[in-house]
């Protein structure tokens, strides 16, 4: 006999890795996604970012957004060379 590569078959089942039929990676992507506009909207107090030439003068909250652009384009990429 055969195996099949998805488990149960019945229509009330759920599959391995999943809540209510949500995958778990798409419910931890949410939570974290949730998070981070929690922690944003929390610092909304101007900050003085240094670089080597100049200083500017920014909200903490655009600061730490483009921080968190700025890791998850890098954890793409590496995602990407990773795969190859």
């Amino acid at each position: 006999m055969a195996k099949t590569s998805g488990g149960s078959s019945s229509p009330g089942s759920r599959g391995r890795g999943e809540i209510a039929g949500i995958p778990t990676r798409v419910i931890a992507i949410g939570v974290i996604v949730i998070l981070a506009i929690w922690f944003l909207f929390a610092n909304l107090d101007k900050v003085k970012i240094q670089f080597w030439v100049f200083t500017v003068t920014a909200p903490l909250w655009i600061a730490l957004l483009a921080t968190l652009v700025a890791g998850g384009a890098l954890g793409w990429l590496a995602k990407g060379r990773r795969g190859k």
